[in-house]
C-alpha cells in the first residue's frame, strides 16, 4: 500500500504540482535572495577586509571587531543607543496604553482624536524631525518662546549634553506613539465584556478590571508592541541625524549614525560593516530573550 502511495506521489500531476509551488514562491526565493541574502554575505565579507571606498581593499579577518571592543568611541555610541531605548521604549508602550484606553470607547467624535494623535505616524521623519527641531530653538524656538509667558528661562535643548538626547526620545515617542495606540485600541475592543462583568460582580472596580482583566488579556499585543518599538528604537537615525547630528559632544550618537559617518563620512566600508554586524547581532540576541521571557507573563503562552 505505501509503495501505491510513493509512487502515486512521484505521478505526473504530483509533479507539476511541485513545479507549480516553486514558480508561486521564486519572485519571494529571488527577492530574498538578492535583496537579503547576497547583500548580508557581500557585508559580512566586506567587514573581514579594511575596504576604503576607493582603492584596493585588504583582507584583515577579524582585525574590524577587534578595533570595535577597544574603541572608546563605539561604547560611547553603545551607551547612547541603549539610553534611548531605555528612554524611549516604556515611555512609548505606557503612552500608547493609556491613550487607548481614554479613545477605546464608543463615543461621539471620537475618531477626531484617533486620527489626530496617529497622523505624526504618516507624516514624513525628515519633516516632523525640521519641525521639532526649530521648536527646540534656544532663542526662537516655540517651546522656549512659550516658557517666557511664565517667566522662565528655556534651555539650549539641543546644545545641552543633559538634554540633547531626552529631547530627541520625546520626538520619536511623539512621532510613533500612534501606531502603538491603535494597536492596543484594537486588542482593548476585543477583550470580552463578559469577563468585565464577572469582575463587576466580583466588586472589583475599573483600576482593579484593568490589571485583572485588559492588562492579562492584551499582553499578546503588549508584545508585538515591545519587540517592534525596542528593534525600532535601535535603529533610530533620521531625529539624530536632522536635530543633533550626534552632538553635543557625542552625547546623541547612536549606533546607525556611527555606521553611516564610518561608512559615508570616513569611507571605512569595512569598520562599518563589523559596526553593521555587531547592531544585528544585538537585535538578534535582545528579539531572542524577549522571545523566551514572553512566556512568563504573555497570556496562554507559557506552554508555547
Amino acid at each position: 500500500m505505501n509503495r501505491k502511495v510513493k509512487r502515486r506521489n512521484k505521478g505526473p500531476l504530483a509533479r507539476e504540482a511541485q513545479v507549480t509551488g516553486w514558480l508561486f514562491i521564486s519572485p519571494m526565493l529571488l527577492g530574498f535572495t538578492l535583496l537579503l541574502l547576497f547583500p548580508m554575505g557581500k557585508a559580512l565579507y566586506m567587514s573581514l577586509n579594511d575596504w576604503p571606498l576607493l582603492g584596493e581593499h585588504r583582507f584583515v579577518g577579524l582585525d574590524n571587531y577587534k578595533d570595535i571592543a577597544v574603541d572608546p568611541l563605539f561604547w560611547k555610541v553603545f551607551g547612547n543607543t541603549a539610553y534611548f531605548t531605555l528612554g524611549l521604549v516604556p515611555f512609548n508602550i505606557v503612552l500608547a496604553l493609556m491613550l487607548a484606553l481614554l479613545l477605546s470607547r464608543s463615543l461621539k467624535g471620537i475618531g477626531i482624536f484617533r486620527t489626530a494623535i496617529f497622523v505624526p505616524v504618516m507624516t514624513s521623519l525628515i519633516v516632523w524631525s525640521i519641525v521639532w527641531k526649530y521648536m527646540f530653538a534656544t532663542d526662537s524656538g516655540l517651546i522656549n518662546q512659550l516658557l517666557m509667558l511664565f517667566n522662565i528661562k528655556g534651555a539650549a535643548w539641543l546644545y545641552d549634553e543633559r538634554l540633547a538626547m531626552p529631547a530627541v526620545i520625546v520626538t520619536s515617542v511623539l512621532k510613533n506613539v500612534g501606531l502603538n495606540m491603535v494597536l492596543f485600541i484594537a486588542a482593548i475592543q476585543q477583550v470580552s465584556r463578559s469577563l468585565y462583568e464577572a469582575a463587576e460582580l466580583d466588586g472589583a472596580g475599573k483600576t482593579r478590571s484593568f490589571f485583572n482583566v485588559t492588562l492579562p488579556m492584551i499582553t499578546p499585543t503588549v508584545f508585538l508592541t515591545v519587540v517592534m518599538t525596542v528593534i525600532g528604537s535601535l535603529k533610530v537615525f533620521g531625529q539624530i541625524y536632522v536635530m543633533t547630528q550626534g552632538g553635543p559632544s557625542n552625547s546623541t550618537k547612536v549606533l546607525v549614525y556611527y555606521i553611516w559617518e564610518k561608512a559615508f563620512k570616513l569611507f571605512q566600508m569595512g569598520y562599518a560593516s563589523a559596526l553593521a554586524f555587531v547592531l544585528f547581532f544585538v537585535v538578534l540576541i535582545l528579539t531572542l530573550l524577549q522571545w523566551q521571557l514572553r512566556k512568563r507573563w504573555v497570556f496562554n503562552e507559557s506552554d508555547a
